[in-house]
């Protein structure tokens, strides 16, 4: 049975955009580097969010990992039935690798 294994690669940061556009309440309360995943995290998955995930992140990569999951791979990336995605915090995006694993 096929499972896509989510792999956290990249966390960023961008100041420069938080400096200009974010909310001044949100200033005062701290807003850092996506503190729900560390680079190399990673999660086995069917069809279904895993636990301890983040649903948004989830929300924006859900689509993706479907793709993959089902044999609908991405011919621009390789190796093969592998995806590279990020979630659409834009001032705080991580990206991740989906790679489809078959499991027993």
């Amino acid at each position: 049975m096929a499972k896509v294994k989510i792999t956290v690669v990249k966390k960023a940061f961008h100041q420069d955009l938080l400096d200009e556009y974010l909310h001044p309440d949100s200033k005062e309360r701290g807003f850092g580097i996506c503190s729900a995943f560390k680079e190399g995290d990673e999660f086995i998955v069917g069809a279904s969010c895993p636990e301890g995930f983040c649903g948004w992140a989830w929300a924006d990569i859900q689509r993706d990992v479907m793709a993959v999951l089902f044999g609908n791979g991405f011919p621009w990336v390789a190796p093969e039935n592998t995806a590279i995605t990020c979630c659409t915090d834009g001032f705080r995006p991580v990206t991740f690798k989906l790679e489809r694993v078959e499991e027993e």
